[in-house]
């Protein structure tokens, strides 16, 4: 195989299925940035083992997919299947990603003895220091809160906080819900019987922003936000 390509593998019911790619416009693509797969592909075969290969059988497509159309399963496994990155991607990737996760921190958080913001290179030598684990793919709002609770054993962290009062209709309570679990502190839930959800939440103030494009997104705007203090 080439080395400027790389696999895509998918697992189903123990068959293993895998694309031959073009590394970043494959990244591209998980990403939401490329969705032409022609590009993507450097093979539009199928196969049970690229690197040797081994292509898979129809009736196994057909048994799986239900269609034999590689650009149809092709999409399939370039969306659930597992990426090999190179070395240097993923390098890339945890690199922005800790730029983001510092900068809301940097914005959201203060030194309670000073009550002014920790500048952003104390952050990441923090970040640096009890070796926090960044996911490339997770939303840097998502994986914020894990991140602080694991600088705090060395930097002392305060977030200025905000309660809102959120009423999201019973379409959208399912997913909004998550939402509200990763951003912040969910204090009361009230589930009606129509299945919307009442809930009051504690978040940092600086967060309140990305909260509500989220559940905007979600919700369609139908979600009502009140903030309490």
């Amino acid at each position: 195989m080439a080395a400027r390509l790389t696999v895509v593998r998918l697992s189903i019911e123990g068959e293993k299925f895998e694309l031959l790619v073009k590394p970043d416009p494959a990244l591209d693509f998980r990403l939401g940035k490329n969705s032409n797969i022609s590009k993507i592909l450097a093979s539009d075969e199928i196969y049970a083992d690229a690197n040797k290969g081994t292509r898979i059988s129809d009736e196994k497509l057909m048994k799986h997919f239900k269609t034999t159309d590689p650009m149809t399963i092709a999409k399939i496994i370039l969306e659930k299947g597992d990426l090999n990155m190179t070395s240097e991607q993923r390098k890339r990737l945890v690199e922005d990603k800790r730029k983001q996760i510092i900068q809301i921190i940097s914005r959201s958080y203060v030194d309670p003895k000073t009550h002014y913001p920790h500048p952003p290179i104390r952050i990441e030598n923090a970040i640096n220091e009890v070796r926090v684990v960044i996911d490339p793919f997770m939303k840097a709002e998502d994986q914020t809160k894990t991140v602080i609770d694991e600088l705090r054993t060395i930097l002392p962290l305060k977030a200025e906080q905000l309660k809102l009062s959120i009423i999201i209709p019973p379409q959208f309570a399912a997913q909004s819900y998550s939402v509200l679990k990763n951003v912040g502190d969910i204090q009361n839930e009230e589930w009606q019987a129509n299945g919307s959800l009442k809930a009051i939440i504690e978040i940092p103030a600086a967060t309140q922003s990305t909260l509500m494009d989220r559940l905007g997104s979600i919700t369609k705007g139908s979600a009502q936000v009140t903030v309490i203090k």
